[in-house]
Protein backbone atom coordinates (compact mmCIF):
# COMPACT_ATOMS: atom_id res chain seq x y z
CA UNK A 1 0.00 0.00 0.00
CA UNK A 2 2.95 2.44 1.12
CA UNK A 3 4.52 1.80 -2.31
CA UNK A 4 1.17 2.61 -4.30
CA UNK A 5 0.96 5.91 -2.30
CA UNK A 6 4.47 6.50 -3.27
CA UNK A 7 3.56 5.90 -6.78
CA UNK A 8 0.73 8.04 -6.74
CA UNK A 9 2.41 10.87 -5.66
CA UNK A 10 5.73 10.48 -8.07
CA UNK A 11 3.19 10.19 -10.52
CA UNK A 12 1.31 13.57 -9.32
CA UNK A 13 4.42 15.58 -8.90
CA UNK A 14 5.74 15.17 -12.53
CA UNK A 15 5.75 18.28 -14.02
CA UNK A 16 4.59 16.76 -16.94
CA UNK A 17 1.26 15.25 -15.37
CA UNK A 18 0.54 18.72 -13.73
CA UNK A 19 1.30 20.32 -16.95
CA UNK A 20 -1.06 18.08 -18.77
CA UNK A 21 -3.79 18.16 -15.82
CA UNK A 22 -3.75 22.24 -16.02
CA UNK A 23 -4.01 22.26 -19.69
CA UNK A 24 -6.62 19.81 -19.93
CA UNK A 25 -8.22 21.21 -17.01
CA UNK A 26 -8.26 24.58 -18.97
CA UNK A 27 -9.80 23.30 -21.81
CA UNK A 28 -12.28 21.60 -20.13
CA UNK A 29 -13.35 25.03 -18.84
CA UNK A 30 -12.87 26.51 -21.73
CA UNK A 31 -15.21 23.72 -23.98
CA UNK A 32 -17.43 23.62 -21.34
CA UNK A 33 -17.82 27.30 -21.72
CA UNK A 34 -18.01 27.59 -25.23
CA UNK A 35 -20.70 24.29 -25.29
CA UNK A 36 -23.56 25.84 -22.59
CA UNK A 37 -23.03 29.57 -24.46
CA UNK A 38 -23.57 27.42 -27.81
CA UNK A 39 -26.50 25.66 -26.55
CA UNK A 40 -28.23 28.44 -24.97
CA UNK A 41 -27.82 30.71 -28.53
CA UNK A 42 -29.24 27.60 -30.67
CA UNK A 43 -32.08 27.16 -27.68
CA UNK A 44 -32.57 30.72 -28.32
CA UNK A 45 -32.22 30.82 -32.09
CA UNK A 46 -34.75 27.71 -32.44
CA UNK A 47 -37.37 29.62 -29.97
CA UNK A 48 -37.16 32.43 -32.04
CA UNK A 49 -37.75 30.71 -35.45
CA UNK A 50 -40.38 28.71 -33.82
CA UNK A 51 -42.25 32.38 -32.71
CA UNK A 52 -41.58 34.00 -35.80
CA UNK A 53 -43.77 31.09 -38.01
CA UNK A 54 -46.30 31.70 -35.59
CA UNK A 55 -46.66 34.73 -35.78
CA UNK A 56 -46.49 34.71 -39.59
CA UNK A 57 -48.94 32.13 -39.60
CA UNK A 58 -51.53 34.79 -37.31
CA UNK A 59 -50.60 37.37 -39.57
CA UNK A 60 -51.58 35.24 -42.70
CA UNK A 61 -54.71 34.05 -41.19
CA UNK A 62 -55.61 37.52 -40.19
CA UNK A 63 -55.25 39.05 -42.98
CA UNK A 64 -57.42 35.89 -44.81
CA UNK A 65 -60.04 36.42 -41.88
CA UNK A 66 -60.39 40.34 -42.67
CA UNK A 67 -60.74 39.65 -46.20
CA UNK A 68 -63.79 36.82 -45.77
CA UNK A 69 -65.15 39.58 -43.63
CA UNK A 70 -65.38 42.22 -46.10
CA UNK A 71 -68.18 39.72 -47.62
CA UNK A 72 -71.45 40.72 -46.33
CA UNK A 73 -72.98 37.66 -46.24
CA UNK A 74 -70.26 36.11 -44.09
CA UNK A 75 -70.63 36.06 -40.25
CA UNK A 76 -67.86 36.25 -38.25
CA UNK A 77 -67.76 32.49 -37.79
CA UNK A 78 -68.03 31.82 -41.36
CA UNK A 79 -65.03 34.39 -42.11
CA UNK A 80 -63.28 32.36 -39.35
CA UNK A 81 -63.78 28.67 -41.51
CA UNK A 82 -63.48 29.81 -44.85
CA UNK A 83 -60.22 31.77 -44.08
CA UNK A 84 -58.79 28.52 -42.25
CA UNK A 85 -59.44 26.80 -45.73
CA UNK A 86 -55.96 28.14 -46.92
CA UNK A 87 -53.73 26.91 -43.20
CA UNK A 88 -53.67 23.49 -43.56
CA UNK A 89 -49.88 22.60 -41.68
CA UNK A 90 -48.89 19.09 -40.18
CA UNK A 91 -46.82 20.71 -37.02
CA UNK A 92 -49.51 23.89 -36.68
CA UNK A 93 -52.86 23.83 -34.98
CA UNK A 94 -55.66 27.23 -35.14
CA UNK A 95 -58.28 28.12 -32.64
CA UNK A 96 -60.79 30.66 -33.01
CA UNK A 97 -62.35 31.96 -29.98
CA UNK A 98 -65.00 34.63 -29.80
CA UNK A 99 -65.66 37.30 -27.15
CA UNK A 100 -66.96 35.21 -24.73
CA UNK A 101 -63.97 32.90 -25.23
CA UNK A 102 -65.92 29.72 -26.88
CA UNK A 103 -64.41 27.93 -29.82
CA UNK A 104 -65.61 29.02 -33.58
CA UNK A 105 -62.72 27.42 -34.79
CA UNK A 106 -60.36 24.47 -34.31
CA UNK A 107 -57.58 22.37 -36.79
CA UNK A 108 -56.75 19.36 -36.57
CA UNK A 109 -53.34 19.05 -37.73
CA UNK A 110 -52.24 16.13 -35.62
CA UNK A 111 -48.90 15.35 -33.31
CA UNK A 112 -50.16 17.21 -30.53
CA UNK A 113 -48.67 15.51 -27.63
CA UNK A 114 -52.12 15.52 -25.55
CA UNK A 115 -54.52 15.35 -28.83
CA UNK A 116 -55.73 18.38 -30.37
CA UNK A 117 -58.20 18.95 -27.99
CA UNK A 118 -55.02 19.72 -25.21
CA UNK A 119 -55.98 23.51 -24.48
CA UNK A 120 -59.05 21.82 -22.65
CA UNK A 121 -57.26 19.83 -20.10
CA UNK A 122 -57.29 21.45 -16.55
CA UNK A 123 -53.62 22.03 -17.05
CA UNK A 124 -53.76 24.64 -19.57
CA UNK A 125 -56.95 26.70 -18.32
CA UNK A 126 -54.58 29.17 -16.60
CA UNK A 127 -51.94 29.77 -19.12
CA UNK A 128 -54.68 29.95 -22.12
CA UNK A 129 -56.62 32.65 -19.75
CA UNK A 130 -52.96 34.19 -18.86
CA UNK A 131 -52.52 34.43 -22.84
CA UNK A 132 -56.00 35.29 -24.23
CA UNK A 133 -56.08 38.20 -21.60
CA UNK A 134 -52.58 39.21 -22.60
CA UNK A 135 -53.53 39.28 -26.11
CA UNK A 136 -56.06 41.45 -25.44
CA UNK A 137 -54.28 44.04 -23.58
CA UNK A 138 -51.16 44.12 -26.07
CA UNK A 139 -52.78 42.54 -29.49
CA UNK A 140 -49.59 40.20 -29.17
CA UNK A 141 -49.04 37.59 -26.66
CA UNK A 142 -46.76 34.06 -26.57
CA UNK A 143 -47.31 31.54 -23.92
CA UNK A 144 -45.59 28.13 -23.25
CA UNK A 145 -48.15 25.30 -22.47
CA UNK A 146 -46.79 22.15 -20.65
CA UNK A 147 -48.69 19.01 -20.68
CA UNK A 148 -47.29 16.03 -19.51
CA UNK A 149 -43.73 15.76 -20.30
CA UNK A 150 -44.19 17.37 -23.78
CA UNK A 151 -44.48 21.74 -25.09
CA UNK A 152 -46.34 23.11 -26.86
CA UNK A 153 -45.91 26.81 -27.90
CA UNK A 154 -48.72 29.29 -29.09
CA UNK A 155 -49.12 32.95 -29.75
CA UNK A 156 -52.20 34.73 -29.48
CA UNK A 157 -53.39 37.49 -31.54
CA UNK A 158 -56.44 39.88 -31.48
CA UNK A 159 -58.54 40.36 -34.12
CA UNK A 160 -61.67 42.93 -34.07
CA UNK A 161 -64.38 42.68 -35.97
CA UNK A 162 -67.76 44.53 -36.59
CA UNK A 163 -70.12 42.91 -34.28
CA UNK A 164 -67.28 41.67 -32.20
CA UNK A 165 -63.82 40.59 -31.30
CA UNK A 166 -62.03 37.37 -32.18
CA UNK A 167 -58.85 35.83 -30.59
CA UNK A 168 -56.52 33.72 -32.87
CA UNK A 169 -54.20 31.32 -31.38
CA UNK A 170 -51.69 29.61 -33.46
CA UNK A 171 -49.86 26.49 -31.43
CA UNK A 172 -47.23 24.50 -32.77
CA UNK A 173 -45.78 21.29 -30.51
CA UNK A 174 -41.85 21.71 -29.63
CA UNK A 175 -40.87 17.78 -30.00
CA UNK A 176 -38.96 19.04 -33.00
CA UNK A 177 -36.95 21.86 -31.36
CA UNK A 178 -36.48 19.56 -28.31
CA UNK A 179 -35.10 16.57 -30.44
CA UNK A 180 -33.01 19.17 -31.78
CA UNK A 181 -31.76 20.22 -28.43
CA UNK A 182 -31.30 16.87 -27.23
CA UNK A 183 -29.26 15.87 -30.06
CA UNK A 184 -26.92 19.13 -29.48
CA UNK A 185 -26.99 17.87 -25.82
CA UNK A 186 -25.76 14.35 -26.88
CA UNK A 187 -23.27 15.58 -29.51
CA UNK A 188 -21.82 18.03 -26.18
CA UNK A 189 -21.83 15.10 -23.94
CA UNK A 190 -19.43 13.14 -26.63
CA UNK A 191 -17.61 15.76 -28.02
CA UNK A 192 -16.17 17.59 -24.96
CA UNK A 193 -14.94 14.41 -23.08
CA UNK A 194 -13.18 12.87 -27.00
CA UNK A 195 -11.86 16.28 -27.23
CA UNK A 196 -10.37 16.49 -23.92
CA UNK A 197 -9.47 12.90 -24.10
CA UNK A 198 -6.88 13.69 -27.32
CA UNK A 199 -5.59 17.39 -26.01
CA UNK A 200 -4.57 15.20 -22.70
CA UNK A 201 -2.71 12.97 -24.94
CA UNK A 202 -1.49 15.40 -27.19
CA UNK A 203 -0.88 17.91 -24.51
CA UNK A 204 1.21 14.99 -22.44
CA UNK A 205 2.99 13.60 -25.48
CA UNK A 206 4.01 17.85 -25.81
CA UNK A 207 4.66 18.40 -22.28
CA UNK A 208 6.57 15.07 -22.46
CA UNK A 209 8.74 16.04 -25.67
CA UNK A 210 8.86 19.60 -24.80
CA UNK A 211 10.58 18.80 -20.86
CA UNK A 212 12.88 16.04 -22.34
CA UNK A 213 15.72 18.32 -21.94
CA UNK A 214 15.14 19.25 -18.25
CA UNK A 215 14.99 15.50 -17.57
CA UNK A 216 18.53 15.22 -19.27
CA UNK A 217 19.55 18.31 -17.79
CA UNK A 218 18.41 17.33 -13.81
CA UNK A 219 20.21 13.90 -14.75
CA UNK A 220 23.45 15.04 -15.84
CA UNK A 221 23.19 17.46 -12.77
CA UNK A 222 22.67 14.89 -10.30
CA UNK A 223 25.94 13.05 -11.18
CA UNK A 224 27.58 16.25 -10.75
CA UNK A 225 29.42 16.47 -7.41
CA UNK A 226 32.51 17.74 -5.76
CA UNK A 227 35.03 15.55 -7.93
CA UNK A 228 33.75 16.23 -11.13
CA UNK A 229 32.46 19.96 -10.98
CA UNK A 230 34.53 20.71 -14.43
CA UNK A 231 31.48 18.68 -16.07
CA UNK A 232 28.47 20.59 -17.53
CA UNK A 233 25.10 20.19 -18.04
CA UNK A 234 24.13 20.26 -22.30
CA UNK A 235 22.35 23.12 -23.62
CA UNK A 236 19.25 22.54 -25.58
CA UNK A 237 19.47 23.81 -29.18
CA UNK A 238 16.83 26.01 -30.42
CA UNK A 239 15.45 26.72 -26.96
CA UNK A 240 15.99 30.21 -25.82
CA UNK A 241 14.43 29.41 -22.13
CA UNK A 242 15.73 26.32 -21.78
CA UNK A 243 19.09 27.14 -23.10
CA UNK A 244 19.24 30.28 -20.74
CA UNK A 245 18.34 27.63 -17.80
CA UNK A 246 21.21 25.16 -18.84
CA UNK A 247 23.92 28.38 -19.32
CA UNK A 248 22.50 30.18 -15.94
CA UNK A 249 23.73 26.76 -14.12
CA UNK A 250 26.85 25.96 -16.40
CA UNK A 251 27.64 29.56 -15.23
CA UNK A 252 26.59 28.24 -11.36
CA UNK A 253 29.02 25.31 -11.69
CA UNK A 254 31.54 27.19 -13.29
CA UNK A 255 31.45 29.53 -10.11
CA UNK A 256 31.24 26.36 -7.55
CA UNK A 257 34.32 25.28 -9.63
CA UNK A 258 36.46 28.13 -9.21
CA UNK A 259 35.30 28.27 -5.68
CA UNK A 260 36.08 24.36 -4.85
CA UNK A 261 39.59 25.10 -6.91
CA UNK A 262 40.26 28.18 -4.55
CA UNK A 263 39.47 26.56 -1.55
CA UNK A 264 41.87 23.92 -2.44
CA UNK A 265 44.68 26.05 -3.21
CA UNK A 266 43.75 28.08 0.20
CA UNK A 267 44.05 24.88 1.93
CA UNK A 268 47.10 23.60 0.11
CA UNK A 269 48.85 26.87 0.58
CA UNK A 270 47.75 27.17 3.97
CA UNK A 271 49.31 23.89 5.03
CA UNK A 272 52.57 24.83 3.01
CA UNK A 273 53.02 28.11 5.23
CA UNK A 274 52.11 26.51 8.29
CA UNK A 275 54.77 23.44 7.30
CA UNK A 276 57.63 25.51 7.56
CA UNK A 277 57.30 27.36 11.15
CA UNK A 278 56.18 23.86 12.45
CA UNK A 279 59.65 22.11 11.49
CA UNK A 280 61.38 25.03 12.07
CA UNK A 281 59.77 25.16 15.89
CA UNK A 282 60.13 21.26 15.91
CA UNK A 283 63.96 21.22 14.40
CA UNK A 284 64.66 23.85 16.74
CA UNK A 285 63.51 21.93 19.96
CA UNK A 286 65.52 18.41 18.76
CA UNK A 287 68.55 20.65 18.49
CA UNK A 288 68.61 21.98 21.67
CA UNK A 289 67.45 18.91 23.41
CA UNK A 290 69.40 16.51 21.40
CA UNK A 291 72.38 17.11 23.94
CA UNK A 292 72.04 16.61 27.62
CA UNK A 293 73.69 20.20 28.92
CA UNK A 294 74.31 23.13 26.07
CA UNK A 295 75.29 26.72 26.69
CA UNK A 296 73.01 29.05 27.99
CA UNK A 297 73.65 31.19 24.72
CA UNK A 298 72.43 27.95 22.16
CA UNK A 299 69.36 27.77 24.49
CA UNK A 300 68.77 31.45 24.14
CA UNK A 301 69.33 31.01 20.06
CA UNK A 302 67.02 28.46 19.92
CA UNK A 303 63.89 29.60 22.14
CA UNK A 304 64.54 33.12 20.33
CA UNK A 305 64.29 31.11 16.70
CA UNK A 306 60.82 29.28 18.38
CA UNK A 307 59.37 32.21 19.53
CA UNK A 308 60.11 34.48 16.45
CA UNK A 309 58.34 31.03 14.37
CA UNK A 310 55.52 30.82 17.16
CA UNK A 311 54.52 34.90 16.75
CA UNK A 312 54.78 34.23 13.09
CA UNK A 313 52.47 30.90 13.40
CA UNK A 314 50.15 33.68 15.58
CA UNK A 315 49.96 36.44 12.86
CA UNK A 316 49.16 33.82 10.19
CA UNK A 317 46.48 31.64 12.37
CA UNK A 318 44.51 35.06 13.28
CA UNK A 319 45.00 36.05 9.45
CA UNK A 320 43.27 32.88 8.49
CA UNK A 321 40.99 33.27 10.84
CA UNK A 322 39.91 36.55 9.99
CA UNK A 323 39.61 35.74 6.23
CA UNK A 324 37.38 32.83 7.69
CA UNK A 325 34.84 34.62 9.17
CA UNK A 326 34.68 37.18 6.42
CA UNK A 327 34.11 34.61 4.27
CA UNK A 328 31.14 33.45 6.47
CA UNK A 329 29.99 37.13 6.92
CA UNK A 330 30.32 36.57 10.32
CA UNK A 331 33.46 39.50 11.19
CA UNK A 332 31.70 42.06 13.62
CA UNK A 333 32.01 45.49 11.90
CA UNK A 334 32.03 47.91 14.58
CA UNK A 335 31.30 51.44 12.93
CA UNK A 336 32.25 54.63 14.45
CA UNK A 337 33.19 58.33 12.98
CA UNK A 338 36.75 59.37 12.78
CA UNK A 339 39.08 60.70 10.80
CA UNK A 340 40.66 59.17 8.06
CA UNK A 341 43.94 61.53 7.17
CA UNK A 342 44.39 61.28 11.20
CA UNK A 343 44.00 57.72 11.07
CA UNK A 344 46.28 57.06 8.14
CA UNK A 345 48.89 59.29 9.60
CA UNK A 346 49.31 57.21 12.66
CA UNK A 347 49.67 54.51 10.70
CA UNK A 348 52.24 55.99 8.66
CA UNK A 349 54.43 57.17 12.33
CA UNK A 350 54.23 53.36 13.54
CA UNK A 351 56.17 52.41 10.31
CA UNK A 352 58.41 54.58 10.30
CA UNK A 353 60.84 52.88 12.55
CA UNK A 354 60.82 49.85 9.88
CA UNK A 355 61.90 52.11 7.24
CA UNK A 356 64.70 53.91 9.05
CA UNK A 357 65.88 49.94 9.44
CA UNK A 358 65.70 49.66 5.93
CA UNK A 359 67.01 53.45 5.49
CA UNK A 360 63.87 54.49 3.36
CA UNK A 361 62.55 57.40 3.13
CA UNK A 362 58.83 57.70 3.95
CA UNK A 363 56.65 60.72 2.77
CA UNK A 364 52.79 61.38 4.09
CA UNK A 365 51.02 63.85 2.41
CA UNK A 366 48.09 65.19 4.54
CA UNK A 367 44.91 66.86 2.76
CA UNK A 368 44.00 70.02 2.56
CA UNK A 369 41.22 69.66 5.54
CA UNK A 370 40.53 66.83 7.77
CA UNK A 371 38.49 64.07 6.37
CA UNK A 372 35.61 62.44 8.40
CA UNK A 373 34.77 59.15 7.88
CA UNK A 374 32.14 56.26 9.53
CA UNK A 375 33.32 53.11 9.28
CA UNK A 376 35.55 49.94 11.27
CA UNK A 377 38.67 52.29 12.49
CA UNK A 378 40.89 48.79 13.48
CA UNK A 379 40.04 47.47 9.99
CA UNK A 380 41.18 50.59 7.85
CA UNK A 381 44.19 51.00 10.14
CA UNK A 382 45.08 47.28 9.26
CA UNK A 383 44.06 47.58 5.62
CA UNK A 384 46.72 50.74 5.40
CA UNK A 385 49.40 49.09 7.30
CA UNK A 386 49.61 45.97 5.34
CA UNK A 387 49.82 48.07 2.11
CA UNK A 388 52.53 50.19 4.32
CA UNK A 389 54.31 46.96 5.24
CA UNK A 390 54.14 45.37 1.52
CA UNK A 391 55.82 48.96 -0.15
CA UNK A 392 58.34 48.71 2.54
CA UNK A 393 59.19 45.38 2.51
CA UNK A 394 59.81 45.66 -1.66
CA UNK A 395 61.43 48.77 -1.77
CA UNK A 396 65.40 48.53 -2.07
CA UNK A 397 67.60 50.02 0.47
CA UNK A 398 67.40 54.10 -0.05
CA UNK A 399 64.19 54.27 -2.12
CA UNK A 400 61.19 56.09 -1.33
CA UNK A 401 57.28 54.96 0.32
CA UNK A 402 54.98 58.33 -0.68
CA UNK A 403 51.49 58.63 1.17
CA UNK A 404 48.62 60.43 0.62
CA UNK A 405 45.20 61.07 1.57
CA UNK A 406 43.00 62.75 -0.68
CA UNK A 407 38.72 64.02 -1.09
CA UNK A 408 37.11 63.68 -4.27
CA UNK A 409 33.46 64.66 -4.65
CA UNK A 410 31.38 61.31 -3.01
CA UNK A 411 34.90 59.60 -2.16
CA UNK A 412 37.66 59.67 -0.35
CA UNK A 413 40.98 58.34 -1.72
CA UNK A 414 44.25 56.79 0.15
CA UNK A 415 47.18 56.29 -2.21
CA UNK A 416 50.49 54.39 -1.44
CA UNK A 417 53.21 54.21 -3.88
CA UNK A 418 57.12 52.75 -3.72
CA UNK A 419 60.01 52.99 -5.92
CA UNK A 420 60.57 49.22 -5.88
CA UNK A 421 60.67 46.69 -8.74
CA UNK A 422 57.55 46.87 -9.22
CA UNK A 423 55.01 43.92 -10.26
CA UNK A 424 55.38 41.58 -13.44
CA UNK A 425 52.77 42.27 -15.63
CA UNK A 426 51.75 38.04 -15.39
CA UNK A 427 51.54 38.53 -11.21
CA UNK A 428 49.67 41.67 -11.59
CA UNK A 429 46.24 39.82 -11.67
CA UNK A 430 46.54 37.86 -8.88
CA UNK A 431 47.81 40.36 -6.19
CA UNK A 432 45.04 40.32 -4.24
CA UNK A 433 44.74 36.51 -4.57
CA UNK A 434 45.49 34.80 -1.13
CA UNK A 435 48.87 33.57 -0.34
CA UNK A 436 50.25 34.64 -3.75
CA UNK A 437 53.64 36.25 -3.39
CA UNK A 438 55.31 37.46 -6.32
CA UNK A 439 58.85 35.96 -5.33
CA UNK A 440 58.47 32.69 -3.31
CA UNK A 441 61.74 32.74 -3.08
CA UNK A 442 62.19 36.18 -1.31
CA UNK A 443 63.31 35.23 2.28
CA UNK A 444 60.79 36.56 4.94
CA UNK A 445 61.24 40.13 6.82
CA UNK A 446 60.19 39.43 10.42
CA UNK A 447 60.85 43.13 11.37
CA UNK A 448 58.04 43.83 9.38
CA UNK A 449 55.10 42.42 11.30
CA UNK A 450 53.71 40.53 8.86
CA UNK A 451 53.11 37.04 8.49
CA UNK A 452 54.57 36.69 5.00
CA UNK A 453 52.41 33.97 4.13
CA UNK A 454 50.68 36.36 0.78
CA UNK A 455 48.04 37.44 3.14
CA UNK A 456 47.89 41.28 3.84
CA UNK A 457 46.77 42.57 0.35
CA UNK A 458 43.31 40.29 0.64
CA UNK A 459 42.85 40.88 3.83
CA UNK A 460 42.89 44.68 2.46
CA UNK A 461 40.94 43.83 -0.25
CA UNK A 462 38.00 42.58 1.81
CA UNK A 463 38.44 45.50 4.24
CA UNK A 464 37.70 47.67 1.38
CA UNK A 465 34.88 46.17 -0.37
CA UNK A 466 33.41 45.41 3.63
CA UNK A 467 33.58 49.70 3.22
CA UNK A 468 31.53 49.75 -0.03
CA UNK A 469 35.23 50.90 -1.30
CA UNK A 470 37.70 49.08 -3.68
CA UNK A 471 41.62 48.47 -3.53
CA UNK A 472 43.60 48.41 -6.85
CA UNK A 473 47.17 48.56 -8.31
CA UNK A 474 46.80 51.77 -10.11
CA UNK A 475 49.99 51.94 -11.43
CA UNK A 476 53.16 49.14 -11.87
CA UNK A 477 56.65 49.07 -13.66
CA UNK A 478 60.12 49.34 -13.05
CA UNK A 479 59.89 53.34 -11.05
CA UNK A 480 57.56 51.18 -8.70
CA UNK A 481 53.96 50.43 -7.70
CA UNK A 482 51.51 52.28 -6.49
CA UNK A 483 48.17 51.25 -4.83
CA UNK A 484 44.52 53.50 -4.53
CA UNK A 485 42.37 52.53 -2.26
CA UNK A 486 39.26 54.13 -2.96
CA UNK A 487 36.35 54.35 -0.23
CA UNK A 488 32.54 56.11 -0.22
CA UNK A 489 32.23 59.09 2.18
CA UNK A 490 28.78 58.76 4.35
CA UNK A 491 26.42 60.87 4.44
Amino acid sequence: MNAISRLRAATFNSMRVRLTLWYTGVLALILIIFAVSLYFYLARATRQRTDDALLDTANSFASSFNSELGDESHTGNDAAKEAAQGFRFRDQQIIVFDSQRRVVLTSNPGGFPEGNEWFTLPAAKAPLDELTNSASRTGTSYKTFFTGHRAIRAVAILMPASRESYTLLIATPLQNQEQTLESAREAFSVAIPLALLIAGLGGYFLARKSLAPVVTMGEQAARIGASNLNERIPVPENNSELGRLARIFNDLLARLDESFAQQRRFMADASHELRTPVAVVCGESEVALSQPLREETEYRESLTIVNDEGQRLTRMVEDLFTLARADAGEYPLVVADFYLDESVNECVRSVRSLAVQKDLEILYEAPVKEIAFRGDEPLVRRMVLNLLHNAIKYTPKGGQVRVSVKERQRHCEVVVSDTGPGIPAAAQPHVFDRFFRVDKARSRDESLNGSGAGLGLSIAKWVAELHGGSIALAQSDSTGATFVISLPQQG
